[in-house]
């Protein structure tokens, strides 16, 4: 790994740290909101919502708005930009006890994801070139790796004080926030050049490939978004939850870059894809019958192997994904196509939750598992078919077998 990363770009490398960083700085402090809203502040139940809910809202409704201002200024003041924003947001969080303030601030976290993610991954496949799909694989060891690391300092941090949580996710931002002022290379990448934002968003809206890719893919978001939803549910201890965490992040970390060699050499990136999502799909059958297993640890050993499962998918899937969404833009407006992309998978999200949620809700743990395997099931053919009628021409071909 180390070897591929130094192989790189200095702006390459850095957004990689940029990300890693990132995820480490959310994750140390996201996890302990609600109990600190809760227990610490004394808020009712429907405020708590509320405050994660603005989050969610004001990122997954502006990444449009985040993307379209990345072509249009440059992804380096943008991503800039989000960093600042957040270091702000977390230190706001870490002193108001006013819903208004708490609102705010979580309205600015939200936004900042807004801004910085389409910028960094247009940033990315701008600057990788013709290794664009390797490296978002090694991008998404990074990610992962913030995954796992935040929660764990989090938790450190937690039991001394929720303030000093924020003070040290604020310093990680403002420290990011620093390092791209002084270290990130600006990027040219081809973007809108006169026209307006409005314009950028017309000509994404009427790439009709890239919208129904975007559409087939949705249901993998809604996939991969059950490690927050169903599969802590089934769990129930918070302890086994911790491990779920750790299983997924350990996949991700120490097989990204294998299954990503070893499906470049046998698969084009649309291929590819397939078989990810149809993986994704199958790691929801051991929820079936977990629901009426004998014992809570046959439980917990089929939500674990479903949690593997699944981050191998996404494994498989990710890195071709995100090139194919550069393909289809045809390398114009990237961040602005990520940005739409990225709208429409959080509205399949937010729509497969409420039925995953009501299958559980209704005690039907096997039904909410058949849902989501057909539902996964339901892409791979999606995206087959838009392959197979030439739909996803503009993606990767399959690189000879060894070549890298």
């Amino acid at each position: 790994m180390w070897r591929r990363f130094t192989s790189f770009d200095r702006g390459v490398r850095l957004l990689m740290v940029n990300q890693l960083a990132i995820n480490t700085g959310f994750y140390m402090l996201m996890p302990y909101l609600a109990g600190h809203l809760s227990g610490g502040l004394g808020m009712a139940a429907w405020t708590v919502g509320l405050v994660l809910g603005v989050r969610n809202l004001s990122q997954q409704g502006l990444f449009l708005l985040g993307g379209a201002l990345a072509d249009r200024l440059g992804y380096r003041p943008v991503i800039i930009a989000g960093c600042l924003l957040r270091t702000v947001a977390f230190a706001l969080l870490g002193v108001a006890d006013a819903l208004p303030a708490l609102l705010a601030a979580s309205a600015m976290t939200g936004f900042a994801g807004a801004l910085f993610n389409p910028a960094v991954r247009a940033y990315l496949a701008h600057d990788s070139g013709e290794r664009r799909v390797e490296a978002f694989a090694l991008f998404n060891v990074f990610y992962q790796s913030g995954i796992l690391a935040g929660p764990v300092i989090g938790l450190a941090l937690v039991s001394v004080d929720f303030r000093l949580v924020c003070a040290v996710a604020a310093a990680v931002f403002g420290l990011l926030t620093l390092l791209q002022l002084l270290a990130l290379p600006p990027c040219r990448a081809r973007t809108t050049g006169g026209a307006g934002v409005a314009a950028g968003w017309r000509a994404v809206v009427a790439n009709r490939p890239f919208l129904l890719f975007s559409t087939a893919m949705a249901g993998s978001s809604v996939l991969s978004f059950q490690v927050y939803l169903a599969l802590p549910l089934l769990l129930g201890d918070a302890g086994a939850v911790g491990s779920l965490f750790v299983v997924s992040a350990l996949v991700a970390i120490a097989g990204q870059l294998r299954i990503t060699d070893w499906a470049r050499r046998r698969w084009s990136g649309p291929q590819a894809v397939v078989r990810g999502l149809a993986l994704m799909a199958i790691a929801f059958l051991p929820l079936v019958p977990a629901g009426a297993a004998p014992s809570a640890a046959a439980r917990i050993a089929a939500v674990l192997a479903c949690a593997a499962l699944l981050a191998a998918g996404t494994a498989l899937t990710y890195p071709f994904e995100m090139d194919t969404v550069v393909a289809l833009s045809g390398e114009r407006l990237v961040a602005t196509h990520y940005g739409l992309y990225n709208t429409v998978a959080g509205i399949g999200i937010t729509l497969g939750n409420l039925l995953v949620g009501a299958l559980l809700g209704a005690g039907s743990p096997a039904a909410a598992g058949t849902a989501l395997f057909l539902l996964g099931a339901a892409c791979a053919v999606a995206v087959g078919a838009l392959g197979r009628t030439g739909r996803l021409t503009g993606a990767a071909a399959p690189e000879a077998a060894g070549q890298r």
